[in-house]
């Protein structure tokens, strides 16, 4: 049995749907499959730690969005014909899915953030691919759900046939992501340092469906109201109207305990997690949730958006509030601060909650259903 696996749209490894891939990669366990994987020839580097003994082919030497939908429509099907794939496994399919294949096609979904909200809030994404893409997932075998959310929006929104997709939600890699002591005032992760109390979120910087701006004026509400000395640190990379963020936040009256750090290393996010007095994800829009759970893991209490799949990931483990509302937000961040019974409850459920996400659990039914539509 031979299956192809598709790079394109992981972002080489740096994103959630890119650690997904890796953590898909890496738990592949030897067995009568072979495995071939396909992407720009930067993936070949991205994955080769995780998959080095797999063969990479690169294709579709011009990079971009739209060059690449264009291969997956018109120079994807010969291609998966010519290395004779008995069927091929798309980890990014909201973003790239084929629309015809030789072959049986399963597709993992992460999110529907393109076509959520209004065109406002939403992801650009073209007139072409937004009437592509349903089409495209309508078309494939099998799809995994990474959340109960993103399923009713497959049903819903993209009219796919509810008996095709499955919901797998994503693992947590718990011997990354785990409580650690917090003794130091000062957390040196290099290149960066970091002075304690802070309050966290880690997510790219994408304005407004991730929410920052509120957060910002939450923050400075929070901290009229307390007096405390607080930061907040704001981990990811800059994508869609990053500048406005940056500038709310100087536009702020407590500018300088707002610290951007740009892109994060993976590696170091566990230290940087567990070290803060508590996560905030303020996102009007998640698929899965994934950074939520990462901090419960690392035994930080989190409050999160009642909001899209975040109820659904943190269940009875976070404190609530209402996304667009900057007040709701403050008081959630007043109390998680203010009240330690609540505080260590906080901390408890959630290393609780985050136990039930395992990625050995989602790689094994994953590659159950790939053999299953392989062998049709």
């Amino acid at each position: 049995m031979k299956i192809g696996i598709d790079t394109f749209a992981c972002d080489g490894g740096k994103s959630g749907v890119g650690i997904y891939l890796s953590q898909f990669l890496k738990r592949i366990p030897p067995s009568d499959a072979l495995f071939e994987l396909f992407g720009w020839e930067y993936d070949r580097y991205a994955f080769s730690e995780e998959a080095p003994n797999f063969q990479f082919i690169s294709r579709c030497r011009i990079s971009g969005r739209t060059a690449n939908s264009l291969w997956h429509l018109f120079k994807y099907p010969k291609f998966a014909k010519k290395r004779l794939f008995d069927a091929c496994f798309f980890p990014a399919a909201h973003r790239r899915p084929p629309y015809k294949s030789p072959c049986p096609t399963i597709g993992v979904v992460h999110d529907m953030a393109a076509f959520w909200g209004t065109r406002r809030t939403r992801e650009e994404l073209g007139a072409v691919l937004r009437m592509v893409i349903p089409n495209s997932l309508r078309r494939l075998d099998r799809i995994i759900a990474v959340s109960e959310w993103v399923k009713q929006e497959l049903v819903e929104g993209a009219h796919v046939r509810e008996n095709r997709i499955e919901v797998v939600p994503n693992g947590i890699d718990h011997s990354a992501f785990y409580p650690r002591p917090r003794n130091d005032e000062v957390l040196l992760i290099q290149p960066f340092s970091f002075r304690r109390p802070y309050v966290l979120y880690v997510s790219r910087i994408d304005h407004p469906v991730k929410n920052h701006v509120r957060l910002i004026e939450a923050f400075g509400i929070f901290k009229e109201r307390t007096k405390y000395p607080h930061r907040l640190v704001i981990a990811g990379e800059d994508r869609t109207n990053a500048f406005k963020v940056k500038e709310a936040a100087a536009a702020s009256p407590y500018r300088g305990d707002i610290f951007f750090t740009g892109h994060f290393p993976s590696t170091s996010l566990p230290e940087l997690y567990s070290a803060a007095d508590f996560a905030v994800f303020p996102s009007m829009y998640e698929g899965f949730g994934m950074g939520a759970l990462e901090a419960m893991a690392c035994g930080v209490p989190v409050i999160c958006a009642r909001a899209a799949s975040l109820p659904e990931a943190a269940d009875h483990a976070a404190l609530y509030f209402d996304p667009f509302n900057a007040e709701d937000m403050a008081d959630r961040m007043v109390t998680v601060t203010t009240n330690h019974e609540i505080n260590r409850e906080c901390r408890l459920l959630g290393i609780e909650r985050a136990q039930a996400f395992s990625w050995d659990r989602c790689v094994e039914r994953t590659l159950q259903i790939i053999h299953e539509t392989a062998a049709r």
